[in-house]
């Protein structure tokens, strides 16, 4: 090929390229390994991980997965799935994300959903640029985002926006940990494209979504909510807040039966009215009959742009994480409104439990009194060093605010789902009043 072009070497292919930016190789990277070599390698490394018990929430949360889910996700018909673009070859993929749409949708209390997006932090984002295209009342780049989202969906939508000339206008938290609806008066009258909560917030605090809600459909702006797809069996649905309903919902998918597992995988899921779906990116399945009468499963509402032409695509990032939507639906499955509502109730007894408990040690107080899946406490000293030493125990104490939420002081962000035993809890507490004791000490 080479010849043919009329080129010496590949790397005058590059030339364009500064010398100084050049390298031969990644920091960090070693030579290549055998297939053995690998499997000793990642072997010694999965015997790293797990060890320890977790106490970090924080948008990732480890839950009891039935041993069904993975079972069933990682047979041949669904493990080496891709894009089921052939309708007619892919029947059975087809009709498992028409379900999963269907959980979803009944879940948030909308109209429709999509399946899906690469992560929660990219499906607000997406929903971000939604909502801009989508608000027909609206000529404003200006969206209203409150300090309780998540700080990394926060940040991955300022970089992924940004480019489209979109700002996202802070809101700021009151005493309670709630976004303060006084502070959304100086924008009433404005041209808003669309405000943005997190229900329960990122600091486990329970919003007042209504109000919030119903001004911002007041004020000819779309509602957002960011939403943890567990509390929604027990808090109110973002399809019901206020009069009219939010608009558009997403979040991340992750606590419907896939594992923290080294940082990933994750999927981002979007359900939203029906007057916006057409402005939804990602795949939505629709139900249909064939000739014959008989219900079949086929990708519908595909603007041809998405797989085409990548400047008229309504995203350029709606990947599907089709494997993690498999897990998710079987997962809903088996466990039910019922059994989802009880898995809600047992995390936050949980959290209660260790939040109570870690309070009643000495400098150390319990911020809010209202809270879903995380508690957080303020501590009398830095929190970073109590964790590292934790840590050399085989905890992970929680989640340090002082970098993401400086204005809380010495804060930590704690979680215990329902995998957590009272004599998980019961450890951690002595270990934590140890680490204090010893600290106070020093």
């Amino acid at each position: 090929m080479l010849a043919v072009i009329g080129v010496a070497e590949t790397a005058e292919l590059f030339d364009e390229i500064p010398e100084e930016l050049r390298r031969d190789a990644i920091p960090g990277v070693g030579a290549g390994l055998s297939e053995a070599e690998i499997a000793r390698l990642m072997r010694s490394r999965a015997a790293r991980d797990g060890g320890a018990t977790s106490f970090i929430g924080a948008g990732a949360y480890e839950h009891y997965i039935p041993a069904a889910v993975w079972d069933i996700a990682t047979r041949g018909e669904f493990y080496s799935a891709y894009t089921p673009y052939q309708a007619e070859a892919s029947q059975g993929t087809l009709q498992l994300i028409y379900e999963y749409q269907s959980m979803m949708a009944s879940l948030t209390g909308l109209d429709a959903s999509n399946a899906s997006l690469y992560d929660g932090a990219t499906a607000f984002a997406e929903a971000c640029l939604m909502a801009v295209r989508g608000n027909r009342k609206s000529q404003s780049r200006k969206i209203l985002v409150s300090r309780g989202v998540h700080p990394i969906y926060r940040a991955a939508a300022e970089l992924i926006v940004a480019g489209q000339s979109i700002e996202l206008v802070e809101l700021p938290l009151n005493k309670e940990g709630q976004t303060d609806i006084a502070a959304l008066q100086q924008f009433t009258g404005q041209d808003i494209a669309a405000v943005c909560l997190q229900q329960p917030t990122f600091l486990g605090t329970i919003e007042e979504p209504d109000a919030i809600t119903d001004w911002a459909h007041a004020n000819n702006a779309l509602s957002i909510g960011v939403c943890n797809p567990l509390s929604l069996a027990l808090l109110q649905p973002p399809g019901e807040w206020g009069e009219a309903g939010a608009d558009i919902a997403c979040g991340e998918g992750q606590p419907l039966g896939v594992p923290v597992s080294s940082g990933g995988p994750y999927f981002g899921f979007m359900v939203c009215r029906k007057q916006l779906v057409r402005q939804m990116p990602g795949r939505i399945v629709g139900r249909t009959v064939d000739l014959s009468g008989a219900p079949g499963f086929t990708l519908t509402l595909q603007a041809r742009e998405q797989h085409i032409r990548r400047s008229k695509a309504t995203s350029n990032i709606c990947t599907n994480q089709g494997l993690m939507v498999t897990a998710a639906t079987i997962y809903l499955s088996l466990l039910g409104s019922e059994g989802l509502r009880r898995t809600a109730i047992q995390c936050h007894a949980n959290t209660t439990s260790l939040a109570r408990q870690l309070a009643d040690l000495n400098g150390v107080s319990l911020r809010f009194d209202k809270f879903f899946h995380e508690a957080l406490l303020t501590f009398d000293r830095p929190v970073a060093p109590l964790l590292e030493v934790l840590a050399e125990r085989d905890i992970f104490g929680g989640y340090d605010l002082s970098a993401d939420y400086p204005e809380l002081g010495n804060s930590l962000l704690v979680c215990a789902t329902e995998v957590r035993t009272g004599e998980e809890i019961d450890h951690y507490i002595a270990a934590m009043k140890s680490v204090l004791n010893k600290s106070a000490a020093a």
